[in-house]
C-alpha cells in the first residue's frame, strides 16, 4: 500500500463524499476501493475492519478508521482545519452538525419512493430557506470564513452543501448574497478548484446504478 489514505466505499457520494472533499481541500491525494459486491462487504466484516458493521472506512496513518464524523474530525485536526482552540472547534462543530442534518435529508432522496421523494424535496427546500441558509448568511456577514476568519472544515462542508442544493434548485441562493460570494472565494482556492474540475475524484449525483449497488451490498438493510 502507498502512503496515501485508502477509502473504502461505493463509487458514489453518500457519507464518504465530505471526506473526499476535505482531503482534497487539504491537498491530500487518496486512493479508493469501491464496494460493488456483497462478498467484499462480508470480507471486511470477517476481517474485523468495520467496528460497527458500517462503511465508510478510511485506512490511513496505520489505522482503519470508521464512523464518518470521526474520520472527518481526524482529517480536519491533522491538517489544521479545525480551529485554533476549543471555542473555535465547538463553533465549527455546531456549523458542521447543522450542515450534516441538511445534507442527510438530501442523501436519502434516491432511496425513497416517488411520493416520499417529493415530500422530502419540499421539506428540504423549505428548511434550507427558512432554517439553515440564514444561519450561514448571517455568520458570513463581515468575514470571509465561518470561524476565526480562517479556512476550516466547516467552510468545506458549507460549500459542498450549497452546491448540492443548487443541483436541485439552481436559484436557491438568490436571496443569500454573502453565501454566493463565499462560494466564489472557496472555488478560487487552488485545491478546491482542482477538485471541482472534470476528472477529479468528486462524485456525481447518485444515479440508479449507485442505488442498486448500495442495496445489493447492504442488502440486510433493505430486506
Amino acid at each position: 500500500m502507498s502512503g496515501k489514505p485508502l477509502l473504502y466505499y461505493f463509487d458514489g457520494r453518500g457519507k464518504m463524499e465530505s471526506i473526499r472533499w476535505l482531503l482534497a481541500a487539504a491537498g491530500v491525494e487518496f486512493d479508493e476501493v469501491y464496494l460493488t459486491t456483497r462478498e467484499q462487504y462480508e470480507k471486511l466484516l470477517r476481517d474485523g475492519d468495520l467496528l460497527f458493521q458500517q462503511v465508510p472506512m478510511v485506512e490511513m496513518d496505520g489505522m482503519k478508521l470508521v464512523q464518518s464524523n470521526a474520520i472527518f474530525t481526524y482529517i480536519a485536526d491533522k491538517y489544521n482545519l479545525h480551529g485554533k482552540d476549543l471555542k473555535e472547534r465547538v463553533m465549527i462543530e455546531t456549523y458542521n452538525d447543522g450542515l450534516r442534518d441538511l445534507m442527510t435529508m438530501i442523501m436519502i432522496l434516491p432511496f425513497l419512493s416517488q411520493e416520499e421523494k417529493q415530500k422530502q424535496l419540499d421539506a428540504i427546500q423549505r428548511k434550507s430557506i427558512d432554517r439553515y441558509l440564514p444561519v450561514y448568511e448571517k455568520a458570513l456577514a463581515n468575514v470571509e470564513f465561518l470561524v476565526g476568519n480562517k479556512l476550516s472544515c466547516a467552510d468545506v462542508l458549507l460549500l459542498e452543501a450549497t452546491l448540492m442544493l443548487e443541483e436541485k434548485w439552481p436559484t436557491i441562493l438568490t436571496n443569500f448574497p454573502k453565501l454566493q460570494a463565499f462560494q466564489g472565494r472557496m472555488k478560487a482556492i487552488p485545491n478546491i478548484s482542482k477538485f471541482l474540475q472534470p476528472g477529479s475524484q468528486r462524485k456525481p449525483p447518485p444515479d440508479e446504478k449507485y442505488v442498486n449497488t448500495v442495496k445489493e451490498v447492504l442488502s440486510h438493510l433493505f430486506s
